[in-house]
């Protein structure tokens, strides 16, 4: 429900945390012939971001080497992806993912439909600047050289990041709900315009108002709704938006169920979700996971990964015993 229950994630600060000793055990474990895997999870995955950085600088001060450079060279393949994903900042995480959706050949749409489509002002603003700050490049020019038509316009409001706050209001909420109807029914560019407008200018607790008031009128959920009416990674993105006002729990949940599932376990988004979301709501994710699809997160995890992958993914996730 839209501005009730408490969100919760799996990692929290780490008690009686000792950077300078953190920093020591990580040298240890990735020196030698044969890194010691099981530590690098024991540390990392049970710190916090902030608490992350102030290891890496220790580590940096202790050995005159970058930690995440280290990761990159000790480790390989997937594990590596989780490991160094947690070393970044949340902002830097974002920019980082987004960067890679967008350079070489093709572009990795269902990255950007799905942070973008998410992130609140704040984190957009954030990750915006870490973008410029990593790369040199402008996010926006980069999202802008890399799509096209209606899909573009809408991933180029939302990096606004300018998403009204607070307050909803009633009458409005009635006129924006025919809009949306109208751009259901008449499908022209200016409707399409109209439609991604407000879904992405409106506060959540106004879009919320708006789909009760989009259901009354027309008899339809807007997402069968908008399903019927359009397609491609315009309707992805529309989708997004409206799951992530309705519940982004929910969203998350099912974006997860269909990384692990319909796409053959897509590694990079199941770990891109779990590092992002780690201490936002994942621990409510993996609630509305289980609810909705019967079972667990931890078990469907289980069942397709293997190894300090695996393990380094439990770990973030924060399996409970009635999980197995």
């Amino acid at each position: 429900m839209f501005g009730g229950e408490y969100v919760q994630g799996t990692i929290f600060p780490a008690p009686n945390f000792n950077p300078v000793m953190d920093a020591q055990m990580l040298g240890g474990a990735l020196q030698g012939f044969d890194c010691n895997k099981d530590m690098l999870i024991d540390i990392l995955t049970q710190r916090s971001n902030a608490q992350r950085q102030m290891i890496a600088g220790a580590y940096q001060s202790m050995y005159g080497r970058d930690l995440i450079t280290d990761l990159k060279e000790q480790l390989s393949s997937h594990f590596k992806e989780v490991m160094v994903g947690l070393m970044y900042p949340p902002p830097s995480y974002d920019a980082h993912e987004l960067w890679h959706a967008m350079k070489g050949a093709g572009t990795d749409e269902n990255c950007l439909i799905e942070i973008l489509a998410s992130r609140t002002n704040g984190e957009i603003f954030q990750m915006r600047e870490a973008y410029c700050l990593q790369y040199s490049n402008n996010l926006q020019e980069d999202i802008y050289s890399e799509t096209s038509g209606h899909f573009r316009d809408t991933l180029i409001n939302l990096v606004q990041g300018t998403r009204e706050e607070g307050y909803a209001d009633p009458a409005m909420a009635a006129q924006d709900a025919v809009v949306l109807w109208e751009a259901c029914q008449q499908k022209t560019g200016e409707h399409k315009t109209m439609l991604q407008m407000i879904l992405c200018n409106k506060s959540y607790p106004q879009l919320w108002l708006v789909f009760q008031e989009f259901q009354n009128i027309s008899g339809q959920d807007l997402v069968n709704a908008i399903n019927d009416c359009y397609d491609g990674y315009f309707q992805e993105l529309l989708v997004a938006i409206v799951r992530c006002v309705q519940d982004k729990a929910t969203y998350f949940a099912y974006k997860l169920h269909r990384a692990i599932h319909d796409f053959g376990f897509h590694n990079k988004t199941v770990i891109r979700i779990l590092i992002a979301r780690s201490e936002i709501d994942l621990m409510t994710i993996r609630k509305r996971y289980k609810e909705r699809f019967g079972k667990s997160l931890f078990h469907d995890i289980k069942n397709f990964a293997s190894g300090h992958y695996e393990k380094a993914l439990l770990a973030i996730c924060a399996g409970d015993v009635e999980d197995y």
